[in-house]
């Protein structure tokens, strides 16, 4: 458990520290603004493309060995990194970077999911949402503290002893679990390549170019994509290979919700902090320390309660636990936009951060093994991709639709308007939500 989440630690670090060093990287290679960007969205366009079909690379040539090979990777492409000669070389081990974490995660929670039975996966999830939190809380310091004290370079230099250890605690730790499938659709991985290219592409690129007439188009190549990519899964078996998503795994109402509702979480994690990290520092004068501060309970809080929340899982109604954590979190945005638009002080936002920190909590952990629990293991690696995927869309579209609604008005408005957006978000969760069945329970009578 813990060499697993060893690589999922890495990969949200990577996340949440490379924004502190691109100031840096622009100035030390005389790079433009599109240039940088691009080191920051290459990652996400390598890890999001091939997740469905290195999900099903699990199951086809085992968890353990792809997990050590993509952590592997990831670490190769952090080494690179460091030491790019250009810019050019840096955006191109940015990408290889991202398919080592894409190529990883799926692992982790396949893995998880099947050496634990299914009344304990609520709390084995919880203790791994953990770690996503306090990531999310160190990226952002120890991303200020090395990139202050030995440059941009140091921020891929931290990820190599963490990479390092998951190798060697995954050797001994991880047990080699049975392949579950045997062939490579390839016709369908081609497609869910080329359609999650263009979708996540189009959705990057549309706020920057106001949405012009061939960002269009390629969103709906990518949207034609996945309705063939559907068609290829639908029709696997009388082509004689086996579907890279099978599609009765959507025939389980859990994993349906649990699905969509990840999506919504994606859309907040990714897209909270813009808003509220330009209003503390553009409207408020707070230096990035002082706002980096105000925000840290919530990856606080988050912290002490998540493992409380993984173990009501496995006893708890899920529609209740994740209920209740939509509800927190959408009254709690609602709140933090009223702070906004009355120009309160900038340390009032420490009360509604720790209230986002319980409502998460509420929700990442129990909504993942609520999703997963009736899984067959067969499909495990399969679902882990759909899963992962879902989240990331998420991240891109929330980022893309809060970053659009940011720029449409001057000030503190439009940032606290954006908040709307995350919230009705939240309120598609909340909804998926409300259609979670208790398979525990119902096993138990």
């Amino acid at each position: 458990m813990f060499a697993l989440s060893l690589g999922f630690f890495v990969s949200l670090l990577d996340q949440s520290m490379i924004a502190v060093a691109l100031p840096g990287i622009q100035h030390g290679f005389e790079a433009t603004v599109g240039q940088v960007m691009w080191v920051s969205s290459i990652y996400l366009l390598a890890v999001v493309t091939p997740l469905l079909f290195t999900g099903r690379l699990g199951d086809i040539y085992g968890q353990k060995k792809m997990f050590q090979f993509g952590i592997a990777l990831f670490g190769v492409g952090a080494l690179a990194c460091a030491l790019a000669p250009n810019i050019g070389f840096l955006i191109a081990a940015r990408g290889l970077q991202g398919l080592g974490a894409s190529l990883q995660m799926p692992q982790t929670m396949a893995v998880i999911n099947r050496i634990f039975a299914r009344e304990r996966r609520g709390h084995a999830l919880g203790a791994w949402g953990i770690i996503g939190s306090v990531a999310s809380l160190a990226g952002p310091l120890l991303g200020g503290f090395v990139v202050g004290a030995f440059g941009w370079q140091a921020v891929f230099w931290v990820h190599v002893p963490f990479v390092i250890a998951a190798i060697v605690l995954s050797q001994h730790w991880v047990p080699v679990l049975a392949t579950t499938a045997r062939r490579v659709d390839y016709a369908s991985v081609a497609v869910s390549f080329v359609a999650l290219a263009a979708l996540v592409y189009g959705i990057q690129e549309g706020p920057g170019t106001g949405w012009a007439g061939w960002v269009w188009g390629l969103m709906a190549v990518g949207i034609g994509g996945l309705v063939a990519f559907v068609w290829l899964q639908s029709t696997a078996g009388k082509r004689g290979t086996e579907a890279l998503v099978p599609l009765p795994l959507f025939k389980d109402r859990n994993y349906s919700a649990g699905s969509l509702a990840i999506v919504a979480m994606g859309f907040m994690a990714a897209s909270m902090m813009l808003p509220v990290m330009m209003w503390l520092q553009e409207v408020k004068g707070l230096g990035a320390g002082m706002a980096g501060m105000i925000v840290a309970p919530m990856a606080i809080i988050s912290l002490a309660v998540s493992p409380i929340a993984g173990a009501l899982a496995d006893k708890v109604d899920p529609r209740r636990l994740a209920t209740t954590g939509f509800v927190v979190l959408i009254g709690t945005l609602i709140g933090i936009c009223v702070l906004m638009r009355s120009d309160a002080g900038a340390w009032w936002l420490c009360v509604p951060m720790a209230l986002l920190g319980v409502g998460q909590s509420f929700i990442w952990g129990s909504n993942a093994a609520t999703t997963m629990r009736d899984t067959p293991a067969p499909l495990m690696g399969a679902a882990s991709g759909v899963y992962n995927t879902s989240r990331q869309v998420g991240s891109v579209i929330g980022v893309s639709a809060v970053s659009a609604v940011v720029q449409s008005v001057e000030g503190s408005g439009g940032m606290a308007n954006s908040l709307f957006v995350i919230v009705a978000a939240l309120v598609v969760g909340l909804i998926a939500s409300l259609f979670f069945r208790d398979t525990l329970a119902a096993a138990a009578r």
